[in-house]
């Protein structure tokens, strides 16, 4: 539904902080993206450069990005310049580990939505098996 370069007019991150590929289907309520892992990515050369695992704040990181993307596509007013800034992040437990030639599928679903400010389940999956959940809570503001 949406590629990189729809992704990069709705988020600022850029290289190497942009944590998603490809939304795969979105609607006013949720929304379905993918990171595609791999060994290219720069944290891997110190977390662990001998067991390379992807850091869990990364992933945390990655499912707000894709509830950014959809707070931006589904809000009726957005600020120039919007950027979201996290101001809670609940019960986030990790199940597996994500290295690299994974693909994460992260599914996010609003919970509560006002009008800057969103709260969200996110779940990531590697091959169908839960990676990491949690609730994230985020405001967004102009930049």
């Amino acid at each position: 539904m949406m590629d990189i370069r729809e992704i990069m007019k709705k988020l600022p991150h850029r290289y190497p902080f942009l944590l998603v590929d490809r939304v795969l289907e979105m609607d006013s309520e949720s929304i379905t993206a993918i990171k595609n892992v791999t060994m290219n990515e720069p944290f891997f050369q110190g977390h662990f450069p001998s067991y390379p695992v992807m850091p869990g704040v990364l992933i945390v990181e990655a499912m707000a990005q894709v509830a950014g993307i959809h707070t931006i596509s589904t809000a009726e007013e957005v600020p120039e310049n919007a950027l979201f800034f996290f101001m809670g992040v609940d019960g986030v437990k990790f199940r597996k580990q994500v290295v690299p030639g994974d693909q994460l599928v992260m599914k996010i679903k609003v919970l509560k939505k006002k009008k800057d400010l969103v709260k969200v389940k996110g779940e990531a999956f590697v091959d169908g098996q839960l990676a990491c959940e949690g609730e994230l809570t985020a405001i967004m503001r102009a930049g």
